[in-house]
């Protein structure tokens, strides 16, 4: 096989098309919600319920990394895709909220790989300087299918009906599984790499956190005090990702009055924003360390910190009269929001070693998503009496309380 230069740049997008994946299937419902709900007769509580199986599927993100940990990257995320795609497709086979219950929590289960299996290839192909970039890239996948979603299922829906959208966005993931077992494997057996990239590779990771060959312990990773700081600020910022995910197409089908093609044209442009914040996290941490000279993890802190600020603008969307101002609010959200999370995700390979990376990063996202959960419960419940306002003034308020634990919890690691 031929050497390819910079071949974890390839590695990287590969992984993060997986990502758009990921996210454009467990976003088809959201943007099919207002015909399928209509169609099926689901009221918004129920769809609470349907959403709430999705995230506490997704919840077990611990076992997804411990699998990948075990069986490695490659056949490991295979399975995991391929499982995920036929599940979305079954979705078209649904003919009422107690089947998108199941399915929903068999999606959460697969779907769950992606941020694990994410970090550990970050983890694997980058030396510590660049897996803020690293980072940021693949997390694009979460922004990129989420703004694909809505034109593109709004057109599957037009063209034939809601059944025909989850048919074609799953069909995609089982062409990138096929990509993926063709091209993916680790630093240390794909034959594409050069000498000179695998020992960059190497000479920037930390001696420290190399792997000791043992398998993962979740007792012992619970023990660690920089493992509650990465987590709790995870269960504080995670709602916004959800709200915009699963709760925006309903809200401007709503409150702000949008049909469907108005859904097409603007939902996804909080997404589009949310791309920019993934570069704009990993890029204001290598910065703010070539210019300040602070530590990585300082570098990292400072970055949440700024996203957590901008996120302050996303709790006035309920008192502005213009759905365009409320869009664009939105989608300073969506930008902070993934300022702040790429930065707080990849701390895991800041902190762990490679053998846990995986493991970590899928235990902080059981925090997350049930973070998730309890507010979109809290909606589905909630958001036909109170509405929709005090749940944008509480987005803006988590992420400076998830600031606060990060630079009160998390600690440099010590070399050995």
């Amino acid at each position: 096989m031929p050497k390819i230069k910079g071949l974890r740049w390839f590695m990287i997008s590969l992984i993060m098309t997986g990502s758009i994946i990921n996210y454009l299937t467990r976003s088809t419902l959201s943007v099919a919600a207002p015909t399928l709900l209509k169609d099926l007769h689901i009221d918004p509580q129920h769809y609470s319920w349907i959403t709430g199986a999705f995230q506490g599927a997704i919840m077990l993100q611990p076992l997804a990394g411990y699998v990948l940990d075990s069986l490695g990257l490659k056949i490991g995320f295979a399975l995991f895709a391929f499982a995920w795609s036929l599940i979305n497709m079954a979705h078209g086979l649904a003919h009422s909220w107690h089947a998108l219950v199941g399915l929903r929590a068999l999606l959460g289960l697969a779907e769950g790989s992606a941020n694990p299996a994410g970090m550990k290839a970050t983890a694997e192909w980058f030396p510590a300087k660049e897996r803020g970039l690293a980072g940021g890239m693949y997390n694009i996948g979460a922004s990129v299918g989420s703004m694909v979603a809505p034109p593109l299922v709004v057109w599957a829906i037009l063209m034939w009906n809601w059944q025909a959208a989850f048919v074609i966005t799953g069909s995609l993931g089982l062409l990138w599984v096929a990509a993926w077992l063709l091209l993916y494997d680790s630093p240390a057996k794909h034959k594409a790499l050069t000498d000179g990239e695998r020992e960059y590779i190497r000479a920037g990771q930390e001696k420290h956190l190399e792997s000791d060959g043992v398998r993962p312990s979740i007792g012992k990773i619970l023990q660690r005090r920089n493992f509650w700081g990465i987590a709790l600020p995870r269960f504080l910022a995670d709602p916004t990702w959800g709200t915009l995910t699963f709760w925006l197409p309903l809200y401007l089908t709503s409150v702000r009055h949008f049909n469907l093609k108005q859904i097409a044209l603007f939902a996804w442009l909080p997404f589009l924003a949310a791309d920019f914040g993934c570069i704009f996290g990993g890029m204001i941490a290598l910065t703010l360390q070539k210019q300040t000279g602070i530590s990585l993890i300082n570098a990292r802190k400072s970055a949440f910190t700024m996203g957590a600020l901008l996120m302050t603008g996303v709790a006035f969307v309920g008192f502005v009269d213009s759905p365009y101002v409320a869009i664009a609010l939105l989608s300073l959200a969506g930008f902070a929001h993934q300022t702040l999370s790429v930065t707080v995700i990849t701390m895991s390979s800041d902190l762990f070693r490679r053998n846990e990376v995986a493991t970590v990063a899928g235990m902080a996202g059981t925090f997350g998503n049930g973070g998730l959960l309890v507010f979109s419960l809290a909606i589905g419940a909630l958001v036909t009496t109170i509405g929709y306002t005090p749940f944008f003034v509480c987005l803006g308020v988590l992420d400076l309380v998830g600031a606060a634990l990060l630079w009160i919890l998390v600690r440099e690691p010590q070399a050995a």
